[in-house]
C-alpha cells in the first residue's frame, strides 16, 4: 500500500517584505507541483520566534526544520521535497 504522507513547507514572512513575495511564488509552485503541504505564517504572529529569523526573512521550514532563508532556491526546494516524498513512498 502506498503511503499518503507528504512533507509540509512553512513559509515565515513579515509584512512589506519583497523577498517574501518572491518566496511565496516559488513555494506555492513547488508544493502544488509535488503535492506537498504549504502554510504561511507571519513572523509577528509566532510566539517566541528564533531571533535570527528577523534578519533572515523569508525563512522556509520543511516539517519544522529550517530549509532555506533570504532567497528560496526552487531547484533546492524541489529536490529536497521530491527526495522526501520518494523515500516515504518506498518505505
Amino acid at each position: 500500500m502506498e503511503s499518503t504522507w507528504a512533507p509540509t513547507v512553512t513559509l515565515i514572512t513579515k509584512p512589506g517584505c519583497h523577498l517574501c513575495t518572491l518566496a511565496r511564488d516559488v513555494v506555492t509552485r513547488v508544493t502544488s507541483d509535488l503535492g506537498a503541504g504549504f502554510e504561511e505564517l507571519s513572523l509577528a504572529d509566532i510566539p517566541d520566534p528564533d531571533p535570527m529569523w528577523w534578519e533572515q526573512i523569508p525563512v522556509t521550514l520543511i516539517d519544522g526544520q529550517v530549509h532555506d532563508y533570504w532567497r528560496v532556491s526552487e531547484r533546492r526546494l524541489r529536490n529536497e521535497l521530491a527526495g522526501r516524498i520518494g523515500a516515504a513512498r518506498s518505505a
